[in-house]
């Protein structure tokens, strides 16, 4: 805004009100779209016969102007202010978040140094985030139809959820088929992306792929964007389109594989990618395919897999508009719903909560060509700031090596690698059990066992994940887990693990031991029945007939112990006489 001397008047440049409105809307402030139009009168905002490049005028002087045009009082001393922060934030959210020294080492674009993400402790998407649009769409439809025949036969109006409503016959029947999709409907799609963000990619490729590597890509179609020079010892490409590889000059080797089909926290459930083998490439690239996974966790805890130790993941992706017209039914709800700028984060997850500290110098680059449009520009109004939709962004990490043994020096950074990988327990989880197998390895005498003992964890967790947190703390839950695998004795066979869901509650105690020890040690504080648990569960299941009459003095002793204990000590509170008993 511009106050002149003799004129009293207020000039708006058209674009800076489309620059306000945009980054009022990407800053969820909707409402504020709104207010600013609507809480202002005097200015012509919009003139009708007015040119939107020339600077708008409108009288303040006190007099009404009347025309068609929307009116809007907009005093300089707010909306200057207003625009000048606004631009700021903006300058700031297109700030790089990496420090020169590192983006010294690193390909041209670097936008998120490894030090800069952060992430919640636990996987923070429910079941629809990434869910197909079009089941997205189906569910809704028939969420729509059912609320309607509600209403009709008088019924309250019930709400609607955002994904697949699994419970329908007719909508599981019509469930996105990725199969289908891409080896029928899709077969002779190209996925062509211009030639100023293919040769982006070409260039950061070439500054991390090199000659005689063997790299496997998936998502795989008819073009890799590999650099001219680049010779490759091995180039496996892996998608569900056998017609597009058949026209990449540059796989050695092409298999049908469904990125889509895998084991719950485990990888892909393919056996192509099980014979590739383990630590099998230097390389893994998958270009514009995480917006098509239902399920990207999966498929980055195979990638871990199936590189060498030291390997780099490299995952590209352009702008969220570039195939919407063309692949939109096979977009997830997240690829629909978020942001670019999200989407470089949300990758950035998936690559924490696949394998954690596996995965080390983990980056984000925006090598978007010149002319796209800027990650903020997105929302209702982005059409009018110009721009193409030709933005390309990487998100890329390394595989860390996995230590084979307890190093003394540092066990706790052991015990973290060997963690990497387990299923059903959370970051959160791994952080808290980490220190403790510490202590536990430097106070037991002979505790090489330990790292064997670490892959007993998830099924000691699966029967944790089903306790009241508030009851039995996550702290609680990982003192427990500590203790039961650094028991010796302790292997988690089933009945442990039948013993350990007795003594937990979450199973019917058995007669002649858990009901009875249930009983006599419910004045028993959380901690002591830990360690009692800790003692217990362990002396299942071993076979060792000397461990089976122990369990069984333990049960017919507490009794005639207790009631001693009572005498002995009368002043003692009853915790402290089953505790000592």
């Amino acid at each position: 805004s511009n106050k002149t001397n003799k004129k009293n008047e207020l000039n708006f440049d058209f674009s800076e009100w489309i620059n306000l409105l945009s980054t009022m809307y990407n800053s969820s402030s909707t409402a504020a779209i709104i207010i600013c139009l609507i809480s202002c009168y005097g200015v012509s905002a919009f003139v009708p016969n007015a040119s939107p490049a020339r600077i708008i005028s409108a009288r303040t002087d006190g007099k009404t102007q009347v025309n068609s045009a929307l009116h809007a009082l907009a005093p300089s001393f707010i909306i200057g202010p207003m625009i000048r922060k606004m631009k700021e934030s903006q300058e700031k959210k297109k700030m790089p978040m990496a420090n020169k020294e590192e983006a010294q080492f690193e390909a041209p674009g670097l936008r998120v140094g490894k030090s800069s993400w952060k992430w919640p402790p636990v996987w923070p998407y429910d079941s629809t985030t990434f869910q197909a649009m079009a089941d997205v769409e189906l569910s809704q439809q028939a969420e729509k139809q059912r609320a309607l025949t509600n209403i009709a036969s008088g019924g309250a109006i019930p709400q609607l959820s955002d994904g697949l409503a699994g419970d329908n016959d007719a909508v599981a029947e019509n469930t996105f088929d990725p199969v289908k999709y891409w080896a029928e409907e899709k077969a002779t799609t190209t996925t062509d992306i211009s030639e100023d963000s293919a040769n982006n990619l070409k260039s950061h490729y070439k500054f991390y792929l090199k000659n005689g590597m063997s790299v496997l890509e998936l998502g795989a179609a008819e073009q890799s964007y590999l650099p001219d020079d680049l010779e490759l010892d091995r180039h496996v490409g892996v998608s569900l389109s056998k017609a597009m590889m058949d026209k990449n000059p540059s796989l050695t080797e092409s298999y049908i594989v469904n990125l889509n089909d895998v084991e719950e926290e485990r990888g892909v459930k393919s056996d192509v990618l099980k014979q590739l083998g383990s630590e099998s490439f230097d390389a893994i690239i998958m270009a514009n395919t995480i917006d098509f996974l239902t399920n990207p966790r999966e498929v980055l805890k195979s990638c871990w897999y199936l590189l060498k130790p030291g390997g780099t993941m490299i995952l590209s992706f352009s702008n969220k508009a570039a195939y919407k017209s063309t692949f939109g039914k096979a977009q997830t709800k997240m690829w629909d719903r978020y942001t670019d700028d999200q989407h470089m984060w949300v990758t950035g997850s998936v690559f924490q909560f696949s394998a954690g500290d596996g995965w080390e110098n983990l980056l984000g680059f925006d090598i978007s060509p010149e002319g796209s449009k800027s990650v903020d520009e997105q929302g209702p109004l982005s059409f009018l700031k110009g721009g193409k939709n030709t933005n390309m962004f990487v998100v890329q990490a390394d595989r860390a090596a996995e230590e084979e043994s307890i190093n003394p020096e540092d066990p706790e950074k052991s015990f973290k690698s060997k963690m990497w990988m387990l299923p059903t327990m959370e970051s959160r989880d791994k952080i808290l059990i980490a220190p403790r197998l510490r202590r536990a390895f430097q106070q037991i005498e002979n505790p090489e066992y330990l790292g064997d003992h670490v892959g007993f964890l998830p099924a000691v967790y699966e029967s944790l994940v089903k306790m009241d947190s508030f009851a039995f703390t996550f702290d609680m839950q990982a003192q427990l887990a500590a203790n039961l695998i650094s028991d010796s004795d302790f292997n988690a066979n089933e009945d442990q693990i039948i013993s350990l869901k007795q003594g937990l509650g979450l199973r019917k105690p058995s007669k002649e031991f858990w009901e009875p020890v249930g009983r006599l040690t419910s004045a028993m504080d959380a901690e002591d029945k830990i360690n009692l648990l800790t003692y217990l569960v362990p002396r299942f299941g071993s076979g060792d007939p000397t461990n089976d009459a122990a369990l069984d003095a333990f049960v017919s002793g507490m009794t005639p112990t207790f009631s001693y204990l009572r005498g002995r000590f009368p002043l003692f509170p009853e915790s402290d006489i089953q505790s000592l008993g």
